[in-house]
């Protein structure tokens, strides 16, 4: 079973821009417990 092309078009942006907030959230989430973890000690 061929993947429609029409389909990768439209879930490819898609799943890019998704990608990319989880990555960034991600990213601010670690230095949010970082900066935590700092605050402890």
């Amino acid at each position: 079973m061929d993947l429609d092309f029409r389909v990768l078009a439209v879930l490819a942006p898609i799943i890019l821009a998704a990608s990319w907030a989880v990555f960034n959230i991600g990213r601010a989430a670690i230095g949010q417990i970082q900066e935590f973890l700092n605050r402890e000690a």
